[in-house]
């Protein structure tokens, strides 16, 4: 460890670095140059930028650029179906050197367990994570969650060490209604002097004015160009996302100017693992960007330094002097392809590579959450009560659903699956507390010809999700998922298909990143060998439970029509 005195003298170049970066290009930020330089550092730190020839450890980047390592300002780690320690390693070779995290879906199983989860698992990775504390756990009241997070724990969470602010307000209804609870967990926040993230899709005028007069100082959610400049006209971040999911960066990337510049982050919000594999994370988003225009300082302003001030990360998000040396490596600013990575002067990621050990994080505390009460295939009995029934229809590349009403096909008193006009079953099973409660309902887009697929990926509460050709599958599905503590599967006459147990929480694999992706396509594969044609039949699964995203939808405690915001039955109205 060096003394302050002994990192001036590093700095004038009168005592040997720690890291030596001989014949870069750098990227100053703040001036928008790029500068031919060599670069030291001090215990971790960029101690100066200039003329220098000592050093412990030395590097010629023979004129490649150095970069401020990329920092991801909104994401749920658990959409990479991956825990901290396995996500580092693949997001880390690809320049990504901190992320904000909202553990939305986890603390809805796990409440504060699972918040501590993602802290201690990361605690010691060559990526920074930090977590904004969920606002909105259990999501809705319309379904089943595993915890609940008040402004008690709110507030207790948000003086844990790397907690940052509250993460996205999705219940902005319930701010515009003042719902007690609700403001309560936002003076909580305001009373800490805590960031509050937004979530508010589609708001405007005088109800975006209630919105932000409670605190939200983001949003990620914008989708047209109009909603991005009210937001930004009015006070906000906008974080322009790009992920797997939701892809927004083509249609908002014209609102960047010279102005508004620093008001925008790129962030992805969730990157499924294939992605990651595939395409990787920010850098792929840079990429992306620079494909459709922005300038490349520009993007890389929006994935470093403006994340770094949003959230107060002082010291991060650029590279000068007393700034931490998390930097990267690429060959060219257009190209964007990362060949070096080193987090606080130490190499730590090389040529798509981890060349640091990073071990993983066991926690058996989170591997035992899938708790259902005996079932069978008589538990997903319907009985026909005459008249045409509700049917949830699927928009193919949307999580958007419509609502139908047709006449179901009968046996003997019951409704059964129709495979004719691909009217299958669809339930959500209650798998926190086994109570035993099952939503029923009937769905169409699916095309199985034959079994059952399942999952325990429901957002937001992640119940037991099935969908079915015979309710023997369905049953089999279920209990498959039991058996993996939770994951998915591809049943066929009583029998498994494929599957990829997903035993973190029911969320995560404690598998490598090429292990996960051999087992997801293996269930693609499985699903479309019985006539499954969705691109990708888990995320859809995924999205059925949500009971905030229109148009009818289904949760444990039944069908629910988001249009009215209520409860249905299977023949109603």
């Amino acid at each position: 460890m060096n003394s302050l005195a002994d990192r001036i003298d590093i700095a004038r170049g009168l005592k040997e670095a720690n890291l030596l970066l001989k014949n870069a290009r750098i990227v100053s930020l703040f001036s928008g140059e790029v500068v031919e330089a060599d670069l030291v550092v001090a215990d971790g730190i960029i101690a100066g930028i200039g003329n220098y020839s000592r050093g412990e450890k030395v590097y010629d980047l023979k004129g490649k650029y150095l970069l401020p390592g990329l920092i991801e300002g909104h994401i749920h780690i658990e959409s990479s179906l991956l825990p901290p320690p396995e996500f580092s390693k693949v997001v880390v070779p690809h320049g990504t050197t901190a992320i904000v995290a909202d553990p939305h879906e986890i603390a809805n199983v796990l409440g504060e367990k699972g918040i501590r989860y993602i802290l201690e698992s990361s605690s010691t990775l060559p990526l920074d994570i930090w977590v904004m504390v969920p606002s909105c756990v259990p999501a809705t009241s319309m379904e089943t969650a595993g915890a609940h997070l008040g402004p008690n724990e709110i507030e207790e969470m948000l003086g844990w060490e790397r907690t940052l602010g509250l993460a996205e307000l999705m219940n902005f209804p319930g701010v515009l209604r003042k719902a007690p609870e609700v403001l309560q967990k936002v003076e909580v926040a305001h009373r800490i002097g805590k960031l509050i993230d937004g979530h508010s899709p589609g708001l405007s005028g005088l109800d975006l004015n209630a919105y932000l007069v409670a605190g939200p100082s983001s949003d990620h959610e914008c989708i047209s160009l109009e909603e991005a400049k009210e937001k930004l006209r009015k006070g906000m971040y906008v974080m322009i996302r790009e992920g797997s999911a939701a892809k927004n960066l083509k249609d908002l990337l014209p609102i960047v100017n010279d102005t508004n510049l620093r008001r925008l982050l790129l962030v992805s919000d969730d990157r499924h693992p294939q992605d990651l594999l595939t395409q990787g994370h920010l850098d792929h988003i840079i990429r992306t960007a620079i494909s459709l225009g922005l300038r490349p300082l520009a993007a890389l302003t929006m994935a470093t330094l403006n994340p770094a001030e949003y959230f107060g990360l002082k010291g991060r998000g650029a590279v000068a002097p007393n700034y931490w040396a998390d930097m990267i490596v690429v060959d060219g600013l257009e190209e964007f392809r990362v060949e070096k990575v080193f987090k606080k002067g130490n190499l730590v990621a090389e040529n798509g590579e981890m060349v640091t050990e990073v071990s993983p994080y066991p926690e058996p505390g989170v591997e035992k959450t899938v708790h259902i009460a005996p079932l069978d295939a008589k538990s997903f009995r319907m009985q026909a009560r005459g008249g045409d029934v509700r049917v949830i229809e699927l928009i193919p590349g949307q999580i958007l659903t419509r609502g139908l009403r047709m006449k179901p096909k009968v046996r003997n008193a019951d409704i059964i699956q129709d495979l004719e006009r691909d009217i299958l079953k669809l339930a959500v099973i209650e798998r926190h507390h086994a109570s035993g409660r099952i939503g029923l309902g009937l769905i169409k887009g699916f095309g199985l010809q034959g079994g059952a697929l399942g999952s325990s990926v429901a957002h937001d509460s992640h119940n037991l999700i099935v969908v079915g050709t015979n309710d023997e599958d369905m049953a089999a599905a279920a209990k498959a998922i039991a058996e993996m503590r939770g994951g998915f599967v591809v049943i066929a006459e009583g029998k498994v298909l494929a599957q990829l147990p997903l035993p973190i929480a029911g969320l995560m694999s404690n598998r490598p990143i090429h292990d996960v992706v051999g087992g997801l396509s293996a269930l693609q594969e499985a699903s479309r060998s019985m006539g499954c044609q969705l691109e990708n039949p888990f995320i859809a699964l995924s999205f059925l439970a949500l009971p905030v995203i229109p148009e009818l939808k289904l949760t444990d405690r039944g069908l629910f029509d988001v249009l009215s915001f209520s409860f249905v039955g299977l023949g109603e109205g």
